[in-house]
């Protein structure tokens, strides 16, 4: 009752309700989208030919399950908001090593302006490339009704314009709604999965296609990889900053103490999200060269999603782009010298450039131990998938955007609550005293 209470008050916000609502909405929008599917292409054969999970059928269930089914179908929005987080990915790269690039990113709001606009510019090649190559594999196949080149720009312009179309629904909730909206896209696509597939895996049990005690064991296995993701992201190391006393007038300032939180994985959901989306390019084209090249066949089988190449390489990716992202979001320097010029200091370490190292030093070893538990994580599942047989395709990487995605909004959402002077939507997050009227 206390929980249905505390989200009631979701609705008693009016801003918030606004935002919510207005999420909501535009999700809905999306998730429409992914049933209207593209002319030329003979769907029914496409999913059962998928469903049969070979080699080249494995990968393209592995990039469904980011899409929500819509690669399967073959929706206008198939390729989903995957060509804008890779652009994105290419131009946070390019800012720092091209000196243009990198000098728009040091003039505000102006310069972000600018590389949004080439962002999307490199969605629009990225979606093209993209289609190109899923319209070659579905000929391939043979699943197309009337091969040819005007298939293919029709098939092309469809996924592109679908693709441009959710890149600009994703920065509609990002302005406007609540959360950041690629990552919310992502996570509807992903959950979207979660009730058929635990249909399915009911239906198997019932049948006994699948013992009962495995169902268990998934069931048990999810919920406790799913309790870790939570509990760790919440963990912490708490740096003391002290603040002298200052005089003005006749008022006293300072003297407080309080502290920094370092969070263990500083980064978020996002180097999962980057990882996933780096790893979907040399999928597409491994399956469409496994189509194209009998003798290249063999490649699909030996980079399998579900493999321990595709493991191996997305465990090193989550951990390069922690520290990528880490190194976008957060800067000692400037860290150092606000707490600084706020009469603040960390005990035993003198003001300035010692604790900005200092900050760099905590975060490198804070933040090797969050990269390695995201990669473990991230992994937990396709060991579990492995060991117990599970009757549907869930990736570590899907289920920790899934979770943290819940995290982050459940977290922007509480923000909201306690500023109002609600109780909080999590029980972490309830405030004492009296509530706001």
């Amino acid at each position: 009752m206390v929980l249905l209470r505390n989200f009631i008050n979701i609705f008693k916000v009016a801003e918030l309700k606004k935002k919510v609502l207005f999420t909501l909405g535009v999700l809905i929008i999306y998730r429409l989208g992914i049933h209207i599917p593209v002319v030329g292409v003979n769907i029914a054969k496409l999913q059962e030919w998928i469903a049969n999970a070979g080699p080249v059928s494995g990968l393209l269930s592995y990039l469904d399950m980011f899409s929500g089914g819509a690669l399967a179908k073959c929706t206008i929005f198939a390729l989903g908001i995957t060509p804008y987080i890779t652009s994105s990915i290419m131009m946070q790269m390019l800012g720092m090593t091209i000196p243009h690039l990198e000098q728009l990113l040091k003039e505000g709001e102006y310069g972000r302006k600018i590389i949004n606009q080439y962002t999307r510019y490199l969605t629009f090649v990225v979606s093209l490339v993209q289609s190109f190559i899923f319209a070659g594999m579905l000929e391939r196949g043979g699943f197309v009704v009337t091969p040819g080149w005007g298939f293919r720009l029709m098939f092309m312009l469809s996924l592109t314009v679908g693709s441009m179309f959710v890149m600009w629904l994703g920065e509609q909730i990002t302005l406007f709604g609540i959360g950041n909206g690629s990552s919310l896209i992502i996570f509807a696509g992903i959950v979207a999965r979660f009730p058929s597939d635990a249909i399915k895996t009911v239906y198997q049990v019932m049948e006994g296609q699948l013992p009962p005690w495995k169902g268990i064991a998934i069931l048990v296995s999810f919920v406790v990889i799913t309790a870790c993701i939570v509990f760790l992201e919440k963990g912490s190391r708490k740096i003391p900053v002290q603040y002298t006393r200052r005089i003005v007038g006749q008022r006293v300032y300072g003297g407080q103490s309080t502290y920094i939180p370092f969070k263990i994985n500083t980064a978020g959901v996002m180097p999962a999200i980057f990882a996933s989306s780096i790893m979907q390019i040399p999928l597409f084209l491994i399956s469409f060269l496994s189509t194209k090249f009998e003798s290249l066949r063999w490649l699909g089988m030996y980079v399998s999603p579900m493999g321990l190449v595709n493991s191996v390489l997305m465990f090193l990716l989550i951990i390069f782009f922690s520290f990528f992202y880490t190194a976008l979001v957060f800067n000692p320097e400037e860290l150092a010298d606000n707490i600084k010029k706020s009469g603040g200091f960390i005990p035993g370490i003198r003001p300035g450039k010692k604790t900005a190292e200092f900050f760099n030093y905590i975060l490198t070893r804070v933040g090797l131990v969050g990269a390695i538990y995201l990669g473990i994580l991230a992994l937990l599942p396709n060991i579990m998938i492995m060991a117990l047989g599970v009757p549907f395709m869930i990736s570590g990487t899907a289920l920790l955007i899934a979770v943290g995605v819940s995290l982050d909004t459940a977290a922007q959402i509480e923000s909201y609550l306690i500023e109002h002077r609600y109780e909080g939507f999590l029980s972490s997050g309830r405030i004492t005293g009296r509530r706001g009227r």
